[in-house]
């Protein structure tokens, strides 16, 4: 056992927790003093419930001296991103238009977290609605990387990555639209994974894109996110989308890659990616083709493949997601819940709504409400959000394809390492060129995952692997197998973090 509670990965966590070696009151204590003594210059957290996650610590204590046999998880603590539902906990979204919302009900995830017994604690900064790349879009506060704190942590959700990195929590969810856990694992040195669409439910989700938002796990390696996977998926009749199929065998999956062994496991390198390698830094280039060599030493095949609508799917998002988002925020108008501004008695009700609207909401989420509604209005939606439509299948069939001749696909997660605070906010394009690599995949509704491969002038870089839908546990065993060549856990090698 390491000498710091908060160093050990979540699976060690919890065979001590089960095994007696560990109290889960003593675990979650751990993480909770580390959020007091770090979150401060990190800021991670928009919540911690520390009454709440220790009731449940002390709770599967008990069971344990029962000798009830619990679950994988239980008793490892976890954050969960301030997207999703939790009752009796503060829900913003980090949005000033839900400030001060304590939702009367769980999402589906959150319960099958507290089924699983893992102490929640607490609710994690991302970019307001889940829009943005670097968690500067919060309306509250912006989030550090721990690596570097006047550096972003990628977004939206760079509360939970830089949780995780920072060693505050074990675990956690994140929401991945364009590449919202993929961008942060990347930036932050951690693991982050965009399930299958409709693997796991979007029941109490707050809704950016109906159409490709997708929860899922963030942690310090691939058996980790794979037992929390397993925890949070499964087919859920209250969300349309839910896909009715067994959940991926991703435990067994990362338990076999991490042998090192990829003996007959083909791997797509995406050529049109290859030849637009100049819009990402020189060091992530080297650090992933490093990477990929690895995978070939153990024993994996590399095949080019070509998807020539990839080129096409930044802006292709950039209409859908958007679209999706006007309609959705719609009902956030200072009626029913929520902010309610110039309720005064001497405005209307269209001007209370509209000084709601503007007073709740950040400037990226009404530059996205505005764009959004533009391509759905009449006379454009068939020009606009038509046509993306019609490339987003362009997309999925370049993706069926190529896995049609290979088992997953790598590339670099992003084509940059983490940037300074401020150095992307004045130019949105700039911004949105985060999730260069990742979009495709939420075009398709495949899975993917961010696993660290190395360093860039200091800061993490990350290797994406993507699979075909339903393929989750291809890409858990290549990550494993590409952690298996490393020493140690790209996480434990991040500087130490100034506390308060």
């Amino acid at each position: 056992m390491t000498d710091r509670i908060i160093d050990r990965t979540a699976a060690e966590l919890a065979a001590d927790i089960r095994e007696g070696r560990l109290t889960s009151v003593a675990v979650t204590t751990a993480f909770l003093d580390r959020i007091a003594a770090v979150d401060g210059t990190v800021k991670a957290f928009l919540h911690v419930d520390r009454e709440g996650a220790l009731a449940v610590a002390a709770e599967v204590d008990a069971a344990v001296a029962a000798g009830e046999d619990l679950g994988p998880l239980a008793g490892v603590p976890i954050a969960v991103k301030d997207v999703v539902v939790t009752k009796g906990l503060p829900t913003t979204a980090a949005s000033k238009i839900l400030e001060g919302w304590i939702p009367p009900y769980d999402a589906t995830i959150t319960e099958r977290i507290k089924a699983a017994r893992m102490p929640i604690l607490g609710k994690t900064n991302m970019d307001e609605f889940a829009m943005g790349s670097s968690t500067e879009y919060s309306a509250y506060f912006p989030t550090r990387n721990p690596w570097d704190t006047g550096r972003i942590p990628g977004g939206s959700g760079g509360g939970s990555a830089a949780a995780v990195a920072a060693k505050m929590a074990p675990l956690a969810i994140g929401t991945d639209t364009g590449g919202s856990i993929r961008q942060p694992g990347a930036v932050t040195g951690t693991f982050g994974a965009k399930p299958t669409y409709g693997g796991n439910s979007r029941y109490g989700l707050i809704a950016f894109s109906s159409s490709l938002d997708t929860p899922g796990p963030v942690s310090r390696n691939a058996l980790d996110g794979a037992l929390l996977h397993e925890v949070i998926s499964g087919y859920d009749p209250r969300d349309s989308t839910s896909i009715d199929a067994p959940v991926p065998p991703v435990v067994e999956a990362a338990r076999l890659g991490a042998t090192g062994d990829l003996t007959g496991v083909r791997l797509g390198v995406v050529k049109e990616f290859k030849e637009g390698a100049d819009a990402a830094e020189p060091g992530v280039i080297a650090a992933y083709e490093a990477g990929v060599e690895q995978l070939v030493k153990l024993g994996a095949e590399i095949v080019e493949v070509s998807c020539p609508s990839f080129a096409y799917a930044l802006p292709t998002y950039y209409l859908i997601a958007p679209s999706e988002a006007s309609s959705n925020l719609a009902r956030y108008d200072g009626v029913r819940y929520g902010l309610r501004a110039g309720d005064d008695g001497k405005h209307s009700l269209e001007e209370v709504m509209s000084l709601t609207r503007e007073a709740g909401f950040g400037p990226e989420v009404k530059r996205r409400i505005i764009l959004g509604t533009y391509a759905l209005s009449a006379g454009y939606v068939d020009a606009f959000y038509g046509k993306a439509q019609k490339v987003r299948t362009l997309i999925k069939q370049d993706f069926e394809k190529a896995f049609a001749s290979v088992d997953a696909i790598v590339s670099p997660t992003t084509p940059f390492v983490a940037f300074e605070f401020g150095a992307r906010t004045g130019d949105p394009y700039q911004m949105y060129l985060a999730d260069l690599y990742t979009i495709p995949t939420n075009m398709y509704g495949g899975p993917a995952v961010s696993v660290p491969v190395g360093l860039s002038e200091g800061m993490p870089v990350g290797l994406q692997v993507m699979g075909p839908v339903l393929g989750d546990d291809v890409t858990y065993r290549v990550a494993a197998a590409l952690e298996s060549t490393q020493d140690v856990l790209l996480a434990d090698t991040a500087p130490e973090i100034e506390g308060n």
